[in-house]
């Protein structure tokens, strides 16, 4: 453990040297692929101010040297990834991949299999898992409608602090905006708390379909099912290098049934050219 120190006054002019910024970057790089280049380092330093104040830790030398020479890497990792990773997330973000999902993907994929089908889907970069459960907002609507398939979703992500937010499944009332009316409804608890925050909670019922788990998608293999239905791996390889990015999407195809398909983000189109999946619609691939 650090050792303890005065109570931290926050020192707007202390900055991580460029060397221990090269090597928390390069930690970063290494265990979870995501690239920090030094344009990002008041970013870094911004969302690492919490964990010097958590530690009792007057400087930012002071925390580098705890990581790399008082030997609190490995307590401390979980903590950094945490804090570096963006969280970036909306509920029906990029509508056009849920309209295609109900309209194309889920037909077909029912249309294929045998009687009473269990589709799996997979969010492959959930953060706190507003993406996770449009999916399992949608699917609920059609299995209410067709009666013909049953669903599960599984939700991952490399940061603990957002696969808890997940679980819980509470958010700002603002958050759920994009949820058409219908849906919020249906698959929305309005909190009676007094507060200033309103906020909302996704019913039992639906978070019962979606379970959450820690994934590094840098890990060499994956602990999950080889017959997935749909996986949704959105806006996160734009961090990845070309090569990560190939590795990340190898693995992840080798977890999809023949007939299933990949969603990347809208950003990530170009991506998408070099995997040899056929390509149905805007980032959307289908293993064949």
């Amino acid at each position: 453990m650090p050792a303890l120190a005065s109570p931290l006054i926050e020192d707007a002019d202390d900055h991580l040297d460029m060397r221990d910024f090269q090597r928390i970057a390069t930690l970063i790089g290494d265990e979870v692929g995501i690239k920090l280049p030094p344009a990002k380092r008041l970013m870094v330093e911004g969302r690492l101010r919490r964990r010097l104040r958590h530690l009792k830790l007057e400087t930012f030398a002071e925390y580098a040297a705890y990581l790399f020479r008082q030997g609190g890497l490995d307590r401390e990792l979980p903590f950094l990834i945490n804090a570096v990773t963006t969280n970036k997330t909306d509920f029906f973000r990029e509508p056009e991949h849920f309209e295609c999902m109900e309209r194309v993907l889920v037909p077909a994929l029912i249309a294929a299999r045998e009687r009473m089908p269990l589709l799996k889907v997979w969010s492959a970069a959930s953060s706190t898992g507003a993406e996770a459960y449009t999916i399992a907002m949608v699917l609920a609507d059609m299995m209410t409608a067709r009666r013909d398939f049953r669903f599960a979703v599984l939700g991952t992500d490399i940061s603990t602090d957002v696969i808890e937010a997940g679980r819980r499944a509470v958010y700002p009332a603002e958050l759920v905006t994009p949820v058409p009316q219908a849906m919020q409804a249906r698959y929305l608890m309005h909190s009676r708390r007094p507060g200033l925050r309103r906020e909302v909670r996704i019913v039992p019922e639906l978070r019962r379909q979606v379970r959450f788990e820690r994934l590094n998608l840098m890990d060499g293999t994956y602990p999950y099912d080889r017959d997935v239905d749909i996986i949704f791996l959105r806006n996160v390889l734009i961090y990845f290098d070309k090569a990560d990015q190939a590795a990340v999407i190898s693995r992840l195809v080798g977890h999809l049934r023949p007939g299933g398909y990949l969603l990347l983000g809208h950003s990530e189109s170009m991506i998408g050219t070099s995997i040899t999946m056929r390509q149905i619609a805007p980032a959307v691939f289908q293993k064949t």
